[in-house]
């Protein structure tokens, strides 16, 4: 008969490596339970785990669209915010611009509504959100309006230097006076309008670009989401602002400034349903955005449910093993700890 010797040795290192492989397996129910998901996806899954990793994938995308479109639709309010003051400021001046063609306003009165007027343009179209001006078309990083009343402004030399190119003579020269309301039309129309329905408005006030940004709100659709400062309502209510403002308290006659009055209540009239046309547009955008993020957490909600049915655990069942790998563990430290106390010298004695 043949026996085989058991030393304490051996069954301690039996312990030790049932210990090693009990602690890695805590270690996996661990992270089962605090994240709900398989702790070895590829394992567990097999040929299905390039399944879930198209799940996740298109989950994460989707998911980064609508936190992208959360931004891009609180920059549309702003936006459509800024239009609405901009709208209501235009009635107001072009309200004055009709009482003063009437006769029933001073001048006084007219060209400080116009200073307002331009400067609250000014002030919303270089509204910034998050960093970004919002009327800057894609040039976000620039304040995209030049301030015509600032110190050294190009608008303002350039037009005083329209002015004196096309009469001879500034705006407060006595020869101003005999400026016929013909000869103000022919100005605002040849000298005037190129400055700001033409090339002149980039060049001397304005530095946002015409394209405006276009955002992705879905997988597969993009959309235009800003506003350009370059608008022509915008352009049409700068010039009658910025013509009313600055020569409405020159030695220009009654007959030039009628003809100016003129010019301004029709170019701020056609401003208001450009502006309004505008607000439109961005309130159809705001829509689309909107539902576009809808139908994207719709997508999401069951992407989310198949990817849990596939890789979730159960955490009662998870609970259930991490407390007895811990039994587990703590029986075996308990009987390796009397396994090293066995020796033949305290047996004999």
């Amino acid at each position: 008969m043949k026996t085989t010797s058991v030393s304490t040795a051996a069954l301690s290192q039996s312990l030790r490596y049932s210990l090693v492989r009990a602690q890695a397996e805590l270690t996996k129910a661990q992270k089962e339970l605090q994240t709900g998901q398989l702790a070895d996806t590829g394992l567990a899954l097999g040929a299905r785990t390039a399944q879930t990793v198209s799940f996740t994938r298109d989950f994460e995308r989707m998911q980064g669209i609508v936190d992208s479109n959360t931004l891009i639709s609180s920059r549309l309010k702003t936006t459509q915010d800024s239009l609405t003051q901009i709208h209501e400021a235009a009635q107001t001046f072009l309200s004055t611009l009709t009482t003063s063609s009437s006769g029933d306003a001073v001048g006084d009165v007219t060209q400080s509504s116009a200073k307002i007027m331009l400067e609250e343009l000014t002030g919303i179209l270089n509204t910034s959100f998050n960093g970004e001006h919002i009327f800057a078309g894609t040039n976000t990083d620039v304040t995209p309006i030049d301030d015509f009343s600032a110190p050294g402004s190009a608008a303002k030399a350039a037009f005083d230097a329209a002015f004196l190119s096309h009469f001879g003579f500034a705006k407060n020269d006595p020869a101003a006076a005999s400026i016929t309301a013909a000869q103000m039309d022919a100005f605002l129309t040849a000298a005037v309008e190129p400055q700001f329905l033409g090339a002149g408005w980039a060049a001397n006030w304005s530095d946002a670009t015409d394209q405006r940004i276009v955002s992705r709100v879905t997988l597969s659709d993009t959309t235009e989401t800003s506003v350009s400062a370059n608008d022509p309502g915008i352009r049409k209510l700068a010039m009658a602002a910025a013509t009313i403002s600055d020569l409405f308290d020159s030695n220009i006659g009654p007959g030039a400034l009628e003809a100016l009055l003129a010019k301004a209540v029709d170019l701020v009239g056609q401003a208001v349903g450009n502006i309004g046309d505008l607000q439109a547009t961005t309130g159809i955008i705001q829509k689309r955005v909107s539902d576009a993020s809808d139908r994207l957490k719709v997508q999401i909600d069951l992407f989310e449910r198949q990817i849990g049915d596939m890789v979730g655990v159960d955490p009662y069942e998870a609970q259930t093993r991490v407390s007895d790998l811990l039994s587990h563990i703590e029986a075996s430290y308990a009987l390796t700890a009397r396994l090293q106390q066995l020796s033949i010298l305290r047996f004999i004695s």
